[in-house]
């Protein structure tokens, strides 16, 4: 159990450190100092209260009713500092708590996107489930728990050492028996329901994000799901997924209810014991009826204080098992980060005589450290090299395990302002071949010359609708380009959508495109990306294949119109007229070109 602790507490300070030492770590300390302050004040007129409300009692009992209408000024006038001084404790740590948690966020998804590690997760073997939940739900739960628990720890201190004094001063014994009694209790309910308790919160936060996502899943796939009348399965799947949820939970709830039982009875004591520990003295005329009020009130002060660990037991192996999925996300988004270094101190050091005037470019997809630095001493890397032309110099392109070969030895080069289409059966390597010179493959060897990311459009295979506007849809991924509604209305005639501005109510409106819009015209808005951006080279992956062949041969001329040079991936053979050259891949790794004539 000490080893999980100290492993749990390594993971909090890895990532918590990073927002305390960081450019906003002036603002952070700041605002954590006022805290503080506040906390200090409002816990010493704590023990004033606590001390007024004995002296009323001790005022009621004597009848001395002067004493106890100064006792009340007094008290009222320490309540009216007391409360604002509370609630001014509370906004500003949960506005600490904000402000980590926007730091924190945007750290996160700058690392998510930097490198291509949102791509680089989804085709490795690391098991890192959800990352949008670790993003969104366990970051605001670690910046708001972090703080609590904090807080929580220093109030404990500061109400140990001055309820301490108050109960000191009355009971010594009680004093004694406080501290031998929750430090017993809180050794019997972390080695008993410690380990149990993380595992069993780490499994509940992991299904029910599965449980989750298999509902998004639906909404995204809704009319594939109904074409295929594939009800019935998803609803088994969605309950399966649920029921995993549900047996975890009766498992947790069993835990949790014998931890009840042991803290319920555990904390009745401090109520009742106080009274008769101090009841002999006030039976005997030693101390006032007011002190068994302010004995107990500073018992239980310390009491809760003492027992932090078993009162907030359950919310702590919740904090645990959060802690542990944001550390491993957190690490594997900093070795991508870290990773093109030694990628391309690889690829440096093995690229030709002839290529080293030209300027590397930085891989733009990176695997994880320990592969990358596998990779480096024992597997080969295809090398990206920059140059004013596109261009395969002996390609062998390999899976991104290493563990099949697509295409060997593999040297053609796209002349400036015309088009290659690479064909072939399914699987063959066609769509991988892109990915190759996307930078998103880098398993094999053999070098790419290309242009600049800049100088280059990718049109994936499957369209992509952002979230935003219908001006949005076309601008991206360039959304600082400046063009007024006449550029893009003659921009989306050229595709064959004039109509669709009017039809959704202007370029500012908003929709769920992927939805509203058919894949054609997803397609041909996509085209119009293109067409308005007129990059000096696009890849084009299957990008007409919904079209029919009026559409695609409208499309087609009007990239060749605005000189472009192309690459393109389909099955059509309408797609030859449209390109001087052929590339043809086989499944037997080999490859053939063809000129048209």
């Amino acid at each position: 159990m000490d080893r999980l602790n100290l492993q749990v507490f390594r993971q909090f300070w890895a990532i918590a450190k990073t927002y305390w030492f960081s450019e906003e770590k002036w603002q952070a300390r700041g605002l954590l100092l006022g805290v503080v302050l506040f906390l200090l004040a409002y816990t010493g007129l704590s023990v004033v209260l606590n001390n007024k409300r004995g002296v009323l009692i001790s005022a009621l009992s004597a009848k001395d009713e002067p004493r106890f209408w100064e006792t009340v000024v007094i008290f009222i006038g320490v309540l009216v500092i007391y409360a604002p001084l509370l609630a001014g404790y509370r906004y500003l740590r949960d506005r600490l708590s904000l402000q980590w948690r926007r730091w924190l966020t945007n750290r996160f998804v700058d690392n998510y996107f930097g490198g291509r590690a949102y791509y680089n997760l989804s085709t490795s073997d690391v098991d890192i489930d959800n990352p949008d939940q670790r993003i969104a739900e366990d970051v605001r739960s670690f910046t708001q728990e972090s703080l609590t628990f904090l807080l929580v720890l220093v109030e404990s201190v500061l109400s140990v050492i001055a309820f301490s004094g108050v109960l000191w001063g009355i009971s010594r014994s009680l004093v004694l028996f406080l501290l031998l009694y929750a430090i017993v209790g809180t050794l019997v309910t972390t080695v008993v329901f410690g380990k149990p308790l993380v595992r069993l919160n780490f499994e509940q936060l992991k299904k029910e994000a599965d449980f989750r996502f298999s509902l998004v899943r639906i909404r995204e796939n809704a009319e594939a799901i109904a074409f295929y009348r594939g009800e019935e399965q998803e609803a088994t799947q969605v309950k399966y997924r649920f029921l995993e949820v549900f047996d975890n939970v009766k498992r947790l709830l069993l835990w949790e209810l014998n931890l009840n039982v042991l803290t319920n009875a555990y904390e009745f004591i401090p109520f009742i014991l106080p009274a008769l520990v101090v009841a002999p003295a006030i039976f005997a005329g030693e101390l006032e009826v007011g002190k068994v009020s302010e004995a107990q009130g500073a018992f239980i002060r310390v009491f809760f204080s003492l027992n932090l660990v078993v009162a907030r037991f359950q919310a702590l192996t919740t904090f645990g098992a959060g802690i542990n999925r944001l550390y491993t996300f957190a690490e594997f988004l900093e070795q991508v980060e870290l990773a093109p270094a030694k990628l391309e101190a690889a690829e440096l050091e093995a690229a030709e005589p002839e290529a080293a005037e030209l300027e590397p470019v930085e891989p733009e997809q990176t695997q994880p450290i320990e592969a990358t630095e596998t990779a480096a001493m024992t597997l080969t890397t295809i090398q990206t090299i920059t140059a004013d032309r596109l261009a395969l110099e002996h390609l062998t392109l390999q899976t991104p395990s290493y563990q099949r070969t697509l295409v060997e030895d593999l040297s053609i080069e796209v002349p400036t302002g015309q088009g290659l289409l690479v064909m072939g059966a399914s699987g063959c390597g066609k769509s991988s071949l892109l990915r190759a010179i996307a930078g998103l493959w880098i398993a094999g060897k053999g070098t790419i010359v290309r242009p600049d990311a800049d100088q280059i459009l990718f049109l994936p295979q499957r369209p992509y609708m952002v979230l935003g506007s219908l001006r949005d849809q076309i601008l991206y991924p360039n959304t600082h380009l400046e063009a007024d509604d006449q550029h893009l209305t003659q921009i989306l005639e050229q595709v064959n959508l004039a109509d669709l501005a009017k039809r959704f109510g202007g370029f500012e409106v908003e929709r769920d495109w992927a939805d509203v819009l058919s894949l054609g015209e997803q397609q041909r808005l996509t085209f119009a990306r293109l067409l308005l951006q007129k990059p000096n080279y696009a890849i084009l992956d299957e990008a007409t294949s919904a079209l029919d062949a009026d559409n695609e041969a409208r499309l087609y001329q009007h990239l060749r119109a605005i000189g472009t040079t192309f690459l393109s991936v389909g099955h059509r053979s309408t797609l030859t007229q449209y390109h001087q050259s052929v590339l043809e891949l086989s499944q037997a790794k080999t490859w053939q070109l063809h000129n048209q004539s």
